[in-house]
C-alpha cells in the first residue's frame, strides 16, 4: 500500500470524523454534515498530492477542510431556517445548496410586464431577507436578473439589469451594505425551464438572490 494510498485512507477517517460516528446516516446528512465532509476531502486532497511524504500534511489540510466546512454548513443551515420563518411567502423558493442559499422570486411577485419597478406589496419580504442578511453578516450577495426569450437579447439583458438593480436597491435602502451587493443582469441566458410554453416563460421570468459566505 503506497503513502497516497495511506493518505487517501486517512482523509476519508477525517473527513467522516466531522459527524458523530454513532449516529451517521446519509439518508439524513445535513448541510452542515456535507460541508465538513467536502470540506475534509478538498482539504485532505490538497495535501497528499503535493507530496506523497507529507501525509501529516495531508491530515491537516483535512482537518481544517472540514472545520471550515462544517462551520459554513452549520451556518447555512440556520440562516435558511431563520429565512423560512421570517418569509412565510410560499411564492419565494429558499434553497440550500450546501455551499449557498438561493433565494428565487417569480417575477410575477415583483414587478409589472416589461417593468422594473417593483411591486410594493413585495418590499416586506424584501425587508425581511435584508434584516436576515445584516443578522448574518459574513457573505456576499449576488442578485441576479433574468428573463424568458421574448424580445431582443439587448432588451432583454437591460430588462433583466434594471430588474436586479431595483431589488439591489432596496435591501441596501433597508440597511444591507453596498460593499456586500452585486447585482447583474442576466437576460435570457439562463433559463431554468423551456421558454416554449407559457409555464416555462413565467419559471424564467425571475430574480434569483445568492448568498455566499465568505470562506473563514
Amino acid at each position: 500500500m503506497t503513502l497516497k494510498t495511506l493518505g487517501a485512507m486517512g482523509v476519508a477517517v477525517l473527513s467522516l470524523s466531522a459527524c458523530d460516528p454513532t449516529t451517521f446516516d446519509t439518508s439524513n446528512v445535513n448541510k452542515a454534515q456535507t460541508g465538513a465532509i467536502l470540506g475534509g476531502i478538498a482539504g485532505g486532497l490538497i495535501g497528499v498530492s503535493s507530496d506523497d511524504n507529507k501525509i501529516l500534511k495531508g491530515a491537516v489540510g483535512a482537518g481544517i477542510g472540514a472545520a471550515a466546512g462544517g462551520v459554513i454548513g452549520h451556518q447555512l443551515d440556520k440562516q435558511a431556517q431563520d429565512l423560512r420563518r421570517d418569509i412565510p411567502n410560499q411564492d419565494i423558493a429558499i434553497e440550500n445548496t450546501g455551499s449557498e442559499l438561493r433565494v428565487t422570486l417569480p417575477q410575477a411577485l415583483l414587478f409589472a410586464s416589461d417593468s422594473a419597478t417593483l411591486d410594493p406589496a413585495l418590499e416586506s419580504d424584501l425587508t425581511a431577507l435584508a434584516g436576515n442578511l445584516n443578522s448574518y453578516p459574513d457573505s456576499n450577495v449576488r442578485i441576479v436578473g433574468h428573463t424568458d426569450d421574448s424580445g431582443s437579447d439587448s432588451h432583454n439583458y437591460d430588462l433583466s439589469e434594471r430588474r436586479a438593480y431595483a431589488v439591489s436597491w432596496v435591501l441596501e435602502g433597508a440597511g444591507v451594505a453596498s460593499s456586500r451587493l452585486r447585482p447583474v443582469g442576466m437576460g435570457e441566458a439562463q433559463p431554468v425551464s423551456s421558454n416554449l410554453t407559457e409555464e416555462g416563460k413565467a419559471q424564467n421570468r425571475r430574480v434569483e438572490i445568492i448568498i455566499q459566505p465568505n470562506a473563514a
